[in-house]
Formats: structure tokens, C-alpha cells, sequence
């Protein structure tokens, strides 16, 4: 019987040809998946790259909360054009501590890998609460409502405690002072020196709504404002052994 003949049959019989498709998606999967336990790191260390601050990993949740990775990527690809657009292509590490990562290629608006500081916190308020006053031709929706919500962060200990134990290495004293963190970075009248400790220099400090109180904006547009700007890039080299 040639080879043509016996591949007849393999196509023929549909027990036999699950059994091998089975077993080829199986080979195929270890070999992809069997290396990564006897690696210590699959992610190259970056300089600069921290976890969220309670105050942005807040306004993280938001994002995700209102959707806004529906039309919203936060992945740049080493293409010309889109580096030229958005900047440097984004780096493994700096999703290191999302959970979960806002990669994606859908892009009804444009990419926010760099966003932060691109534009003002003013620029942020009028865009988020009537888009189209800034950018006619947007269909975003209106966010001004998050203004209007202020927020306590009760419970940023336990949400900072969640995501240690997915990995993301805040440490006991980041937990313990969580809720003075959060509650610092919106007031810059207040000793904010503690959280610049144990964050770093790069983090802003401010009243990012301009109005009392800690709202839901002030924690998104903290979220917006950082994101791409914990990396040097005129610093930066790859890792060529990796």
C-alpha cells in the first residue's frame, strides 16, 4: 500500500484521524509549553518598570470597568508607521503586572501604550467628559459622570493583596500603606515623600481633576497619564541573548 493509499485511509476513518490530530496538537503544545517551566524569566528586565500605584491600579479597574480596551489597544508594534505614530514598540515587561495585559490590534480610537504625557490632565477632563469638544469626528461615548463619583479606596489593601498573590510584587509595607498612598497622590499638599519611596521619582503627584475630593477621573487620568512613561528609551537596549 503507497503512502497515498494510507493516507486515504487516515482521512477516511474519523477515529483515526482525531486520534492524530490530537496527537500532533499535543506534541506541538509541549514543545511550546514544556521549556517555560525550566525558565526562570520569560519576560527580559526592564529598568524603570514598578508595579501601579494603588491611585492608577484604581484607575486600571475603571478602564476596564467602562471598556475601554474595546477600542482602545495598548500594544505597538515594531512596524515604521506605527512607531513613527506612537513611539517606541511596546515592551513585555511593561505588561508584566496587568492582569489582565491590554494588548490587542482593535483600534476604533488610537493606541494609549504611550498616552502618558502626551497631553494635560485638562486636556484628559475635556476629552473624557464631551470627546467630540476636542476631537470632532470621535465617536467615544461621554465619561463625564466619572466626576462625579469620588471614591474612598477602602479597599485598595485587598485589592493590592489580590494581585500579590498573581504575582505582581507589591510588598507588605506597599500593602499596609496602601490606602495613605492613594490617598496622597491626588493631594500634593500632603507628605507624599513615603509613597515616592516606595514607587519611585517617576510617579505624579497631583489634583489630576482639578475639583475636591479623589473621583473616579482623577484615578483614570492618574492610569492614562503613566502609562508608557516608566521606560527610558533613549537609555534603552534590548537584551541580544534573549
Amino acid at each position: 500500500m503507497g503512502i497515498l493509499d494510507k493516507h486515504g485511509v487516515l482521512e477516511k476513518n474519523v477515529t483515526l484521524l482525531a486520534t492524530f490530530a490530537f496527537l500532533v496538537v499535543t506534541v506541538g503544545g509541549l514543545v511550546q509549553i514544556v521549556p517555560l517551566f525550566y525558565l526562570e524569566n520569560t519576560i527580559e528586565d526592564v529598568e524603570g518598570m514598578r508595579p501601579y500605584t494603588p491611585l492608577e491600579l484604581a484607575g486600571r479597574d475603571i478602564y476596564l470597568r467602562e471598556g475601554c480596551y474595546v477600542c482602545h489597544s495598548q500594544m505597538i508594534r515594531p512596524m515604521r508607521d506605527e512607531v513613527e505614530r506612537y513611539g517606541h514598540y511596546s515592551l513585555a515587561a511593561e505588561s508584566q503586572y496587568d492582569h489582565p495585559f491590554q494588548w490587542g490590534s482593535k483600534r476604533t480610537g488610537p493606541d494609549l501604550a504611550r498616552v502618558g504625557g502626551r497631553y494635560s490632565d485638562e486636556w484628559h477632563v475635556d476629552h473624557l467628559t464631551d470627546p467630540q469638544s476636542v476631537v470632532p469626528e470621535s465617536v467615544m461615548p461621554k465619561y463625564g459622570f466619572l466626576s462625579a463619583r469620588l471614591i474612598e479606596g477602602d479597599h485598595i489593601q485587598d485589592l493590592l493583596a489580590t494581585h500579590r498573590v498573581v504575582g505582581v510584587p507589591y510588598t507588605q509595607e506597599m500593602i499596609d500603606s496602601a490606602a495613605s498612598d492613594f490617598a496622597v497622590q491626588a493631594d500634593p499638599n500632603k507628605d507624599y515623600d513615603g509613597l515616592l519611596e516606595r514607587y519611585g521619582e517617576k510617579v505624579s503627584v497631583r489634583n489630576f481633576d482639578g475639583a475636591p475630593g479623589i473621583t473616579e477621573m482623577d484615578a483614570l487620568i492618574a492610569y492614562l497619564q503613566m502609562l508608557g512613561t516608566l521606560v527610558d528609551f533613549s537609555t534603552f537596549t534590548p537584551d541580544a541573548s534573549r
